[in-house]
């Protein structure tokens, strides 16, 4: 039984490190504390309750949550403050002896935070640590939520099964577990009601969708697809070997799924894709990549890649970085290896230099930002529908094209009622920094 009095005029801060899942919980646990009268604490203001939802997909993450526990201790003093996620599943004794740390909740506990809250200040429940292990955790616990975003996340699937070699996730958040299309649906409507027009499908694997209802992730697509009021989706990351040529044909032709894809290559070398435990070679990445060309010729294409990892010698490294160069992807998502303790991959024998690892990240970096440059360039002067973004008074608004070109309005033309809405633009030339294109109304 939840007591509603406990929350009544308290004030909550909310930290979010991580991937755009986290930020759609957070987002989802903030409007569960205002539905209870919990308002979110402005610039300034000493908050009653801190709510940190942690990474800890590498060792830098586990870093930065533990500063941000440290700062938002230090700036609420006082303050309840709960910890969840990923670093908090993995390193639950760890966190609880942070100074200033209340609770800390673990992957299948966070579902019922309100309920723990509620527990914990009204003296029922003793101890200030929860979490199960990864074979325990069942739980989904749904969000379709925008926060102070124009878009909303919609939450379709959680967990892996996969244990990539490198990898925490499943350890930190179970196994392959979703809710069903209905559900889905009915969340999608809702946001439609409430004025949404875009969605990001979000969840850690998400092609594996269906493993706990039986359902597959396409006839999903089809049943949000038919969704009245939202004019679009997105899907935040497919891996390649569930990228479906028949989900690839039906975006091609969807009314609101946009040619805009995320695919992990991670390496393009196959001997390291072995050592990394992926489920495909670069030839089926490669496969992937053209069929979506061929189908959508203007497709945004964004990939993530791993610098670094152990056994990845330079001979590796160049097949990855020649086979990026080859292909027509548009944006390099660069992440370099980092040690995780429990990991299969630490038994692997040859170890990349950091100095190493920074000089290839950059190689990466620079061959992303002459794609994205390029592919940018060919929509000069075309005609485009943007869905723009909120901005601050007297700052230029951004928006994306359907295939995620960013645009960039001027503050003179910049309009207030302009937020969230889909206008016709001519996209001209970029803007002062590269990273955008000018929209010329």
């Amino acid at each position: 039984m939840i007591d509603t009095s406990v929350f009544q005029g308290k004030k909550a801060a909310y930290a979010t490190l991580g991937c755009k899942l986290n930020f759609s919980e957070t987002s989802t646990f903030g409007k569960m504390l205002e539905e209870l009268g919990v308002k979110t604490a402005s610039k300034g203001e000493t908050a009653d309750i801190c709510l940190i939802n942690t990474c800890s997909v590498t060792e830098v993450a586990d870093h930065k949550c533990r500063q941000v526990i440290h700062r938002l201790v230090r700036q609420h003093p006082g303050a309840f403050v709960v910890v969840t996620g990923c670093y908090a599943q993995l390193e639950t004794d760890e966190v609880a002896q942070i100074e200033g740390v209340d609770l800390v909740l673990g992957t299948n506990e966070k579902a019922n935070l309100v309920q723990f809250l509620s527990d914990a200040w009204s003296g029922v429940v003793e101890g200030k640590s929860f979490s199960q292990k990864t074979k325990d955790i069942k739980t989904f616990a749904p969000s379709c939520s925008r926060g102070n975003r124009t878009r909303f996340f919609l939450k379709v699937q959680d967990g892996c099964d996969y244990f990539c070699t490198y990898c925490t996730i499943p350890y930190a958040r179970g196994f392959s577990r979703n809710p069903s299309i209905a559900s889905l649906v009915a969340q999608a409507e809702e946001a439609a009601r409430e004025g949404g027009k875009e969605i990001v499908l979000t969840g850690v694997n998400i092609g594996d969708f269906g493993k706990t209802t039986g359902e597959q992730f396409l006839d999903l697509v089809k049943a949000l697809d038919g969704v009245e009021g939202i004019s679009r989706y997105r899907i935040s990351s497919l891996e390649p070997d569930l990228l479906s040529d028949g989900l690839i044909e039906y975006c091609a032709k969807s009314r609101a799924f946009m040619p805009h894809f995320h695919i992990p290559l991670q390496s393009g070398s196959d001997t390291v894709l072995k050592l990394m435990h992926r489920h495909y070679d670069r030839q089926l990445f490669a496969d992937k990549i053209m069929a979506i060309k061929q189908s959508m010729p203007e497709a945004f294409i964004g990939v993530d890649v791993m610098v670094g990892c152990r056994g990845e010698t330079p001979e590796y490294f160049e097949e990855t970085y020649d086979l990026l160069s080859t292909l027509p992807v548009t944006q390099l998502h660069v992440f370099p290896y980092s040690e995780r303790p429990g990991t299969s991959a630490l038994k692997i024998p040859y170890i990349v230099p950091e100095k190493e690892k920074k000089l290839r990240s950059r190689r990466l970096l620079e061959l992303s930002d002459q794609k994205t440059h390029d592919f940018y360039s060919t929509h000069v002067g075309q005609q485009a529908e943007v869905l723009f973004e909120k901005a601050t008074r007297g700052r230029a608004m951004h928006g994306f094209t359907k295939n995620y070109v960013r645009v960039e309005l001027s503050p003179a033309e910049a309009r207030p009622e302009y937020d969230n809405q889909l206008i016709c633009v001519r996209l001209g030339d970029f803007n002062h920094d590269a990273t955008a294109l000018k929209a010329v109304l």
